[in-house]
């Protein structure tokens, strides 16, 4: 093997990935660099707490997964990629042993939210019956006119509110309480646009495809796209943290999994100014704060239901939790915050040794913040699940800004890579018609700062490689991954032997 590349992709969260697997599709030869010890960004999976006990980095739910038209063409199931639904996607519960529960069923979840029932099933029913069409013009270039116009403004014309103007339409706490708690993966106040847009759109995909787990954890996925990149020729180099683009080795095309902020910083004075002071304008929303735990037995929440949920929104009512986003958002603490919480075991039985299981928890916190918010992480759960702090046997946490020390794409601990204002849902992160394409030529964005944003999906990674593949390459047209038929993946090292691998880093 010779350590000449046709394109080098720097980053390798699922966006660098798919990048690399388009390309590698369409016949490329391609190296993706990662500065961290091993490739996948937040989509990995590690022992955090106790040996044997398998935790979630970042990403640990899937629904974006299961519908993504990227995911779709790869099919991450025919490559050794297994996926476990709960029987409940996602819960929300309330004080007194109360819960609203989304199960697939559209009819089954609106017969538990009372005098909201009818107004559940209005809202949901069809944009459930057309997700396809909306999840496809959702996670696209957001450019082009869709080819199912009706079917995306049913979703669009209340999507780009508020969620507080949305929930209006719902009277009792748990319709309401149930989409604050969708919504607010937003991580923004629910009083501004388009928070709905987010809830809408989630808990469609709860109904439409589920929200799974990964049997083994969320690297399967990484681990999938590595191989295929390895299999066609291509390499993965980790613990090379990029500084310069000067740093990389000839190529005809580049593409970066990385932020703005750090874009300007790689190419220095060689991007134009009025680019580089469009790039400092993009804006970062609020950081997080990760818990994990290592439990002798499953977390014991007082409604039946909530036992059987992959995913849990803590928080209490609409008001509470938007209170709580409001108090982020002005840089404060919350006492009492919106805690986001998974729990795989419940689809997932290899995560932990028998009888015990993990828990993986979040809590939003202003940006940049290094307050471990532990403690209230795990009141929150307490509230609802009586006897929650005895069965932890280990626990690890992460603050805001511990996971911006852990990767350099979430600045200030913000994990969405950037505020998902409206104006930043459709211009990120510059406007420009092609967001992919910086003013070097062969140097493409392909990180969450470019439409459609975060989310496991890997669209900014392939709608940046089908740009390059038009400019550099003269390739048009869809490449299929299915193209090719790796073995699934069991390691994710480099494939290049070490002369290989000092021939690149002093090329």
């Amino acid at each position: 093997m010779t350590a000449d590349f046709d394109a080098i992709v720097v980053g390798s969260g699922p966006n660098g990935l798919a990048a690399g697997v388009t390309l590698t599709a369409a016949g490329l030869r391609v190296l993706v660099v990662e500065g961290a010890a091993s490739p996948g960004g937040g989509c990995r999976t590690e022992e955090l707490t106790l040996p044997g006990f398998r935790h979630d980095v970042c990403s640990a739910a899937h629904p974006l997964a299961m519908a993504s038209p990227f995911f779709r063409r790869f099919d991450l199931m025919a490559r050794g990629v297994r996926f476990g639904w709960p029987e409940i996607q996602f819960a929300h519960p309330l004080d007194g042993g109360r819960a609203a529960v989304v199960s697939r069923s559209v009819r089954e979840t609106a017969a538990r939210m009372g005098p909201d029932e009818t107004a559940y099933r209005q809202l949901f029913g069809p944009l459930a019956e057309r997700a396809d069409a909306v999840v496809g013009a959702v996670l696209s270039s957001l450019r082009r006119p869709t080819a199912a116009p009706r079917a995306v403004a049913s979703y669009a014309l209340p999507g780009l509110r508020s969620a507080s103007h949305l929930a209006a339409r719902f009277h009792d706490e748990r319709a309401r309480g149930l989409f604050a708690g969708v919504a607010a993966h937003a991580n923004m106040p629910l009083t501004r646009s388009p928070t709905a847009g987010l809830g809408l759109l989630l808990a469609t995909l709860a109904h439409a495809v589920g929200w799974p787990v990964v049997i083994g954890g969320s690297g399967c996925i990484t681990a999938a796209m590595a191989d295929y990149i390895r299999v066609g020729g291509g390499g993965i180099e980790t613990g090379w943290r990029v500084r310069s683009l000067a740093e990389l080795p000839p190529a005809r095309a580049v593409l970066l999994d990385v932020t703005p902020r750090a874009l300007v910083a790689l190419a220095g004075d060689r991007l134009p100014a009025r680019y580089c002071r469009a790039l400092r304008r993009f804006r970062y929303g609020s950081g997080i704060c990760k818990a994990d735990f290592a439990l002798a037995a499953p977390v014991p929440w007082a409604n039946e239901y909530c036992r059987r949920a992959g995913t849990l929104h803590l928080g209490g009512s609409f008001e509470e939790i938007a209170a709580s986003e409001a108090a982020v958002a002005a840089g404060r603490h919350p006492r009492s915050p919106y805690v986001l919480v998974v729990q795989p075991g419940v689809a997932d039985s290899t995560r932990a040794p028998a009888g015990q299981h993990v828990l993986w928890a979040y809590c939003h916190v202003p940006a940049g913040s290094d307050v471990d918010m532990t403690s209230q992480i795990e009141a929150q759960i307490e509230r609802f699940a009586p006897g929650f702090r005895d069965l932890v046997l280990a626990r690890a946490s992460r603050t805001a800004a511990g996971e911006q020390a852990l990767n350099p794409n979430y600045v200030g601990g913000d994990i969405g890579a950037g505020l998902l204002s409206l104006r930043q849902t459709f211009l990120r992160p510059v406007p420009r018609w092609n967001p992919y394409r910086t003013p070097l030529p062969g140097t493409y964005l392909c990180s969450s700062a470019t439409p459609p944003g975060p989310g496991v999906h890997g669209r900014c990674g392939e709608l940046a490689a089908l740009t390059a593949l038009r400019d550099v390459f003269g390739v048009r047209g869809q490449p299929s991954p299915t193209a090719r038929d790796p073995s699934p993946a069991q390691d994710t090292r480099s494939p290049l032997s070490r002369p290989e691998r000092q021939k690149l880093r002093g090329w």
